[in-house]
């Protein structure tokens, strides 16, 4: 199952390369677009984590029998561990790509969430595309609220974490923080030389993958 980062779809390059991986060896695979995104209907300045979590929750116990692996890109990965969390009898294995938790916390500056609670939304340029990136206050305050990294995660499957040595988004200091807090003894933390925060390159894309084959032989 593939949770995209924030304002992403499940069209873009890492997930189509999970899908692949999965039919190539006759696994099931659920791509899918929180509300707002992509093609799923509703307003994107109307998300919040929570409400994306809800969702995701919803379509693994409906959509999906048996053990799962969740691959959580950016804020997806915050979602994979809120998920591992909420549904651990489910959760077989967990990888975080360049996953941001907390990112409501450490994202934004003292300003920015002055502005936000003064003002209801912050826009800062995009990396990524010609229009400006969104956040609104209740999307940072549901963020608030789940917040990991503050206290052990209780999350006991095994977990594979990749990241980018150069993403200027999330500081690979995140992923080492989660890679501590994460109560499984079982957590591997990839460190690619040259990643940036989308780890799209041909390169990065088998680091992943390979990191998944290997966690469906752990947990075979």
């Amino acid at each position: 199952m593939f949770l995209p980062g924030y304002a992403s779809d499940m069209e873009g390059t890492k997930a189509l390369a999970l899908d692949a991986f999965a039919e190539a060896r006759g696994l099931a695979m659920l791509r899918f677009d929180y509300s707002g995104t992509g093609f799923s209907e509703g307003q994107f300045e109307d998300g919040k984590l929570g409400g994306w979590l809800d969702e995701a929750l919803h379509l693994l116990d409906t959509l999906i029998e048996g053990p799962v692996i969740l691959a959580g890109s950016s804020m997806g990965g915050w979602i994979a561990l809120l998920m591992a969390r909420h549904r651990p009898d489910r959760v077989a294995a967990l990888v975080g790509i360049a996953a941001a938790p907390d990112f409501t916390d450490w994202g934004y500056s003292d300003r920015e969430k002055r502005i936000l609670r003064e003002q209801g939304r912050v826009e800062e340029p995009n990396p990524y595309g010609p229009e400006p990136q969104v956040t609104t206050f209740g999307f940072w305050e549901s963020g608030e609220s789940l917040r990991l990294l503050h206290q052990p995660i209780a999350v006991e499957c095994p977990v594979r974490l990749v990241h980018g040595d150069a993403d200027n988004d999330v500081p690979v200091s995140v992923a080492v923080k989660t890679m501590r807090q994460l109560r499984s003894a079982d957590v591997q933390l990839l460190v690619v030389k040259g990643g940036d925060h989308r780890l799209s390159a041909p390169r990065q894309i088998d680091a992943i993958l390979r990191t998944v084959a290997g966690l469906l032989e752990t947990i075979a």
